[in-house]
């Protein structure tokens, strides 16, 4: 199982309580405060998001939030940074074309 512990731009890791999301629909479970992308790897997801011309699969890159490629759709909200946003309980992230 593959865990960002220190993060350069969220920091270390704390304890953080295990808490419940879901992923395209699919129940997760996950640190609290951990990115979204290091939740994803964690359960082994690769694929966060396909391009528009031609449906590739992009995953994490870059992992500081500059490159955009792991750009998800978090309840509701196109486009969001999952390298650099937190985990909280209950949050619906899905993939996003």
């Amino acid at each position: 199982m593959v865990r960002v512990e220190d993060h350069p731009i969220l920091g270390k890791l704390g304890e953080g309580k295990i808490v419940t999301i879901f992923i395209n629909g699919r129940e997760l479970k996950a640190r609290e405060g951990e990115p979204i992308a290091a939740a994803l790897l964690a359960a082994g997801i690769r694929v966060f998001r396909h391009t528009r011309r031609r449906h590739e699969p992009r995953g994490l890159f870059c992992g500081i939030g500059q490159c955009r490629d792991c750009v998800m759709k978090v309840d509701g909200v196109p486009n969001v940074r999952t390298c650099v946003t937190p985990v909280r309980d209950g949050m619906r992230v899905e993939t996003q074309d």
